[in-house]
């Protein structure tokens, strides 16, 4: 019977040390020579002659594949302790709260973090290392708001708000809600199909003129809106107050955030002769949930992002207009973000 030749060049570590068990066997077994081993290994005759020395001489256990290089651990300028301690700070915490002048944990953030607490500088190359050694992947942050005080808020929602209502009946006021926004197109688009690891290009203006929008939306669909060029400053809303009152028929409770412009010194003087005509009420800090406007103003962003690219500030502005007159007109739509879990307590208001 012909012996099979084996090619020892192209086992895996694995395999050769089975390959050298294989052949300690053959020799017990069927006592085939040196030479013969060696054919059917496909390995010299000399190295047949070593395996089965050191299998007489250490048993056969000791023909099994040791492990090359450097042992794990050895050789890093961190400890196991310490890179366990830094993987912590990056899950738990973020670099403000080391006091680190760092937004993200990047890898100058992770530097600066080595360096305070083990005197080690580290190039990036070196720390992108731990990073993938511990499975660590760039990624893109999702933006939350800052954490609101709850004891505010639930002051706003059992004792403030409540009192608004009472006054406003007494008073046959109405409750408005407002808010500000930017109208543009360069968020966040939404998705488009494109054939597999081909990413679809939107093609934008690079610049044009800001615009900004001033809104008002009350319980039972009321809409009162403004789009202006530039940023609403002092004097933008204090012309959209003045608009709001000019045709209203009785007092105006406003709702709104605590932007400066609304805590103006101007806008204090302009309605201290006002109070019968209309008051501004501020929501909690950090409690834009709170307020129904916001709501609309997501529908606005979307619908922005939905048709096709402005090519122009007139084109934006068009759009713009367009959606908010289409909103005006549909009183059950607007009354639906009083709907919301955070913004239905909003629907008690007149």
């Amino acid at each position: 019977m012909e012996k099979q030749k084996i090619d020892a060049r192209k086992l895996t570590v694995e395999g050769r040390a089975l390959l050298r068990q294989m052949v300690v066997r053959l020799r017990k077994q069927s006592g085939l020579s040196h030479q013969e081993l060696a054919r059917v290994a496909g390995v010299h005759q000399r190295t047949v002659e070593e395996w089965l020395a050191r299998a007489r001489k250490e048993g056969e256990g000791a023909l099994q594949e040791k492990t090359r290089g450097r042992r794990i651990g050895v050789g890093r300028k961190l400890t196991m302790a310490d890179e366990c301690w830094l993987r912590d700070q990056i899950v738990g915490d973020c670099p403000q709260q080391l006091k680190l002048p760092f937004a993200l944990w990047t890898r100058p953030a992770i530097k600066a973090l080595i360096r305070e607490r083990f005197g080690v500088d580290m190039q990036d190359r070196l720390v992108g290392k731990y990073l993938k050694r511990w499975g660590f992947t760039p990624q893109r942050p999702i933006k939350r708001a800052l954490e609101q005080d709850p004891v505010k808020v639930a002051e706003w929602l059992e004792k403030t708000y409540p009192q608004i209502v009472t006054r406003a009946k007494a008073e046959g006021a109405t409750i408005l809600w407002g808010d500000e926004t930017a109208v543009k197109e360069d968020t966040h688009w939404i998705r488009g199909y494109a054939p597999k690891g081909q990413t679809p290009v939107l093609k934008t203006p690079t610049r044009w003129h800001k615009l900004s929008m001033i809104s008002a939306i009350s319980a039972r669909g009321e809409v009162a809106f403004q789009i202006v060029e530039g940023s609403i400053n002092t004097a933008r809303f204090l012309e959209f107050l003045a608009r709001l009152i000019e045709g209203a028929t009785r007092k105006i409770f406003l709702v709104v955030d605590n932007l400066r412009v609304h805590h103006a010194r101007q806008v204090s003087d302009w309605l201290s002769d006002k109070r019968d005509r209309i008051e501004l009420v501020f929501l909690p800090p950090y409690a834009p949930e709170s307020n129904p406007d916001e709501y609309l103003n997501r529908d606005f962003k979307t619908a922005l992002r939905s048709g096709p690219v402005s090519k122009s500030t007139d084109e934006l502005l068009e759009k713009a207009h367009a959606f908010m007159n289409r909103i005006a007109a549909l009183p059950n739509h607007v009354a639906a973000y009083f709907k919301h879990p955070s913004a239905a307590y909003a629907a008690r208001g007149i």
